[in-house]
């Protein structure tokens, strides 16, 4: 047996319920307490912890011993939630994305971890799903080199959310930084180099039309075509449809170079597959070289213990394994603040884009840059 972990929960809606259920799969694990200021989702997240501390407040949580810290509460709460945590003595943190919502908290990021001293871990789940592991493993030998990349996700709309807090762009951080920061952090982790101009069209054209809340109709984005130069010339392209639930894979990742291509297909959460269609699609790995031609396919499938666990084809507890070995072996955190920043300055500089119609430059090695966008 090791040394118990003593993790504490802030959010337990449906990504941080997920986030304890892997938790506990881990050895030597225990959930101590938990923060959810609303009713259902802290009675939903006793079931799954039951010996856990239900904390009143924030600072509840904080005064209790614990290991490290869970961040899962709604988007536009991370900010001060870190910046609160920070206050105390510093215990490792894993944030869910986006690390921030709104231009204006970068400066406040960038002042905390000047201080802070304990790791924090940005989770981007897509990173861990197990067949963009192995893509991202066989990218280099199967493509020679990456010149073009594509992501595509054809996914179902947003899921409810408590008050509602993903229907609105000020609350979520807009589409392209709620969704798809997870697309241009991978964008960044294959390509390996830095975006240097990005284009974007993308709006509202099916969903959450017909609602309303507080008198007022969500304004999120349902659909995006997004084009990224990097500074090593490559190119990548994400194409986001959130009314296309109908589809056998939910994300279908390409990438090609001089000697070939691959694919990644990774199919959406099995509990929406329809039953009538019989087991859910496995994962595949597709390699098509160009001499000699003929694909190859390898199907990945994902531990049955892990899909039951959560939304995210087993990600999230390879995640969490990964977090653990980081924060009690002292190794590096593999998702830095840094990588959650400049995924969160990519979405917002998409929406500029599809605002304006206009391209965006970027350089992530000039401050005055990112003053710019954050501004």
């Amino acid at each position: 047996m090791g040394k118990q972990v003593n993790y504490g929960m802030i959010g337990c809606g449906m990504m941080g319920q997920e986030h304890l259920r892997n938790i506990l799969l881990l050895p030597d694990s225990r959930i101590a307490a938990i923060y959810e200021p609303d009713p259902d989702m802290r009675a939903a997240a006793a079931r799954i912890a039951p010996d856990a501390i239900l904390a009143d407040s924030l600072a509840d949580l904080l005064a209790s011993p614990l290991d490290c810290i869970v961040i899962s509460s709604p988007n536009m709460a991370h900010v001060g939630q870190l910046e609160q945590i920070a206050q105390g003595p510093p215990v490792p943190v894993l944030v869910e994305k986006p690390l921030f919502t709104h231009p204006a908290d970068c400066a406040r990021i960038e002042r905390l971890i000047r201080t802070y001293r304990a790791p924090i871990w940005v989770a981007m789940e897509y990173r861990y799903m197990p067949p963009i592991a192995r893509f991202l493993e066989r990218l280099d030998p199967a493509t020679g080199g990456l010149k073009m990349l594509t992501i595509r996700e054809h996914r179902f709309p947003f899921l409810h959310k408590v008050g509602a807090w993903n229907r609105f762009n000020r609350s979520s951080g807009g589409t392209l930084v709620e969704k798809c920061c997870h697309f241009f952090d991978l964008m960044r982790l294959a390509v390996r180099s830095e975006p240097v101009r990005i284009m974007a069209s993308a709006g509202q054209a099916v969903n959450h039309l017909d609602e309303a809340y507080g008198g007022e109709t969500p304004d999120i984005w349902d659909n995006a075509y997004v084009i990224v130069d990097f500074a090593n010339g490559a190119r990548a392209m994400l194409e986001l449809c959130m009314f296309a639930e109908g589809a056998r894979y939910q994300e279908e990742i390409t990438a090609v170079g001089p000697s070939g291509r691959i694919e990644a297909l990774v199919p959406g959460p099995g509990r929406f597959w329809p039953v009538h269609m019989g087991a859910p699609p496995v994962p595949q790995l597709i390699e098509s070289p160009r001499a000699p031609k003929g694909p190859v396919t390898t199907e990945i499938p994902v531990d049955p213990a892990l899909l039951e666990a959560g939304d995210h084809n087993g990600a999230t507890f390879y995640q969490h394994r990964k977090f653990r070995q980081a924060m009690q072996d002292g190794h590096a955190v593999e998702v830095t603040v840094q990588d959650g920043m400049k995924a969160v300055l990519m979405g917002l500089a998409a929406q500029e884009s599809a605002a304006s119609g206009k391209a965006v430059d970027l350089d992530f090695n000039a401050a005055t840059e990112e003053c710019r966008i954050c501004s």
